[in-house]
């Protein structure tokens, strides 16, 4: 009976350590695919700015299009602005004048 009694003793050792080495390769390829997430996500975020970089500048030039857009506007209204003044300056001038010189009394 002793010698059944040994070998089972002797398989559960043996299956004890396979379980322990089973453990740390376990454990190893844990660690190694962890690690290699951490590079990825390291060279994610280094690359990150190159990858915005051609949104920011196509979002760059089309502000840059939109404000010369709305300066040549605002100029062109300014200068409406200023020819409607000149002229109804003028109107101004010569309904006066006419008032004047309909009305000497005044």
């Amino acid at each position: 009976m002793e010698d059944p009694l040994k070998r089972l003793l002797e398989a559960e050792a043996r299956a004890q350590q396979i379980i322990d080495a089973a453990s740390g390769e376990r454990q190893r390829i844990l660690n190694d695919a962890l690690a290699t997430a951490r590079e990825a996500t390291d060279r994610f975020e280094a690359g990150r700015a190159d990858l915005r970089a051609p949104f920011l500048k196509e979002a760059h030039g089309r502000a840059e299009q939109a404000v010369a857009e709305l300066t040549r506007k605002y100029e062109e209204r300014q200068r409406n602005l200023r020819d409607l003044a000149s002229r109804h300056e003028q109107e101004a001038v010569n309904a006066a004048l006419n008032f004047f010189l309909l009305d000497p009394a005044l």
